[in-house]
């Protein structure tokens, strides 16, 4: 079978872009880097509420049916940042390989802070959620990293592939 031209959700958490403090560029980076693999049918932005956080990836996961949550923000060490455990509140599996791999290989190669990022990966249905960091630089070196197996991993998730 064919690996599917995905149906994505971008969730951006962020108090001041929420409130209209600040503008949202994770948002246009994330769109342009995925527009390769699938096209972002929902888009969305919440203040850093763990709640919040947790039922719009419900909400995208299984009433929308989106194949990708993407977040953005959220993942750091300041007291609001919460979106980590929001996910892991909500996935059904943890896929701890993404964002290992994503702080691994930016460490070595852009800034050795990618280290502070808590950001986690999981599963919940068909739905595949991964958490990025809150700035645009950090969005585009994550999915760099790993968009090129996005589609196959959701292919074998809807047992579209067999797994690996």
């Amino acid at each position: 079978m064919e690996i599917p031209f995905l149906k994505i959700g971008v969730l951006t958490v962020s108090d001041r872009c929420y409130n209209g403090q600040m503008k949202d560029e994770n948002f246009p980076a994330i769109k342009d880097m995925v527009s390769k693999i699938g096209e972002v049918v929902v888009h969305e932005t919440v203040p850093d509420e763990k709640s919040l956080i947790s039922s719009k990836i419900v909400e995208f996961c299984d009433n929308l049916n989106v194949d990708l949550v993407l977040t953005a923000g959220g993942t750091g060490f300041s007291p609001r940042d919460v979106t980590p455990e929001a996910t892991l509140a909500v996935i059904e599996k943890e896929v701890p390989g993404i964002p290992e791999i994503m702080r691994v290989s930016t460490f070595f190669s852009k800034t050795k802070k990618s280290i502070l990022s808590r950001g986690v990966a999981g599963i919940r249905g068909k739905s595949l959620i991964i958490n990025l960091p809150g700035n645009p630089n950090g969005v585009k070196e994550d999915l760099e990293v790993v968009m090129d197996v996005l589609p196959l991993g959701i292919s074998i998730l809807k047992g579209m592939k067999e797994g690996i």
